[in-house]
């Protein structure tokens, strides 16, 4: 056989093989996410039966079950916050696939760049006046904060790096500013604190719709620009090689990662970690191409902040942002040790 036909058939069979691990995976992810759906709606306080739950789900359900108990927990409260948590897992864990090959910084997601802080400051400050102006206050306070960081990179050289370092910097004055404001929150404290740990207790259906739609741009944008994120992953500068406008680029992806998790965080509180390990997890398991990292990554984000809602919700309704830290800071901590964070 002439070594270029065996270079070829070795080719051919390597991407088969990679073809089916994908499969097998995105048949698991599927499944397992299919599972905790059924948990996540026909069970809790009042367990309702699963063909009744599909019945209540289906296209046209008959009038008689609209006007069941069981229709409004179904439809008004459990598929809502399914749905919301795991929008909301999916978009964070693709806005942190995007951040890392943009950047080409292993540590880069949503929160990196001041966006959480802002929101938190935000948030927070919303207390003061209303309830009802924390979620755009929240919102206002990310949006302003991701401005801020964009301006001081610029001045600064307008690096992925400078981008980062001023991120950090921007976090940890917004940090100390939402400390100043829970020392003088007097009666209010206590829902600040609750809210800045994140909770989906109060999703509804327009803002699961919301955070859904969120990530569905976020991935359809970052699809397109696939092929220049393997490039630029490598490093500072290397769009370059695909003619690619870095700057537009970075621009475009930034903004719109970063507008989606402001739409979590104002509805939903700071939820951390999700953007930061799935990513890595699955970059272990399919490599790094990045349209296929973005896909497995939304389906794994999704599966883990929806059964992370549920078991906080288990445990005496506690903020899924406590249950992400606990689970995700020493996984994360596991896969640095293995060597399993890499750009």
């Amino acid at each position: 056989m002439r070594p270029e036909k065996s270079l070829s058939a070795d080719f051919s069979s390597y991407r088969a093989a990679v073809r089916r691990k994908r499969l097998r995976l995105g048949a698991v992810l599927i499944a397992l996410l299919a599972v905790t759906a059924v948990w996540r709606i026909a069970f809790g306080e009042w367990d309702i039966p699963v063909t009744k739950v599909a019945a209540l789900l289906a296209f046209r359900p008959q009038q008689a079950l609209l006007d069941t108990p069981e229709a409004l927990i179904v439809r008004s409260v459990r598929l809502p916050r399914f749905l919301a948590a795991a929008g909301s897992g999916g978009l964070l864990a693709t806005a942190g696939v995007v951040l890392q090959g943009l950047l080409a910084n292993p540590l880069a997601e949503p929160y990196t760049l001041g966006i959480a802080a802002g929101a938190a400051f935000g948030g927070a400050l919303g207390f003061f006046f209303a309830p009802y102006l924390v979620m755009p206050l929240a919102f206002f306070g990310a949006i302003s904060s991701l401005w801020l960081v964009s301006m001081i990179a610029w001045r600064s050289g307008g690096t992925g790096a400078n981008l980062v370092l001023s991120g950090i910097i921007v976090s940890s004055v917004l940090s100390a500013g939402v400390t100043f404001l829970k020392a003088i929150a007097d009666e209010r404290l206590g829902p600040i604190v609750l809210w800045l740990m994140g909770s989906f207790a109060g999703a509804s259906p327009f803002s699961a719709s919301a955070v859904l739609f969120a990530g569905a741009v976020i991935c359809a944008v970052a699809w397109r620009y696939g092929l220049q994120l393997d490039v630029m992953s490598a490093g500072e500068g290397g769009g370059t090689l695909l003619c690619v406008d870095e700057r537009k680029m970075r621009l475009i992806l930034l903004y719109s990662t970063s507008l989606g998790t402001a739409a979590v965080v104002s509805y939903f509180g700071i939820i951390g970690f999700v953007g930061l390990v799935v990513p890595h997890t699955i970059r272990l398991l399919i490599g790094s191409q990045h349209r296929p990292l973005l896909l497995f990554s939304f389906l794994s984000g999704a599966l883990l902040l929806a059964a992370a809602d549920g078991i906080a919700q288990y445990m005496a309704e506690l903020p899924v942002g406590v249950i992400t830290a606990l689970l995700g800071g020493p996984f994360f901590c596991h896969l640095l040790a293995v060597g399993g964070v890499r750009k």
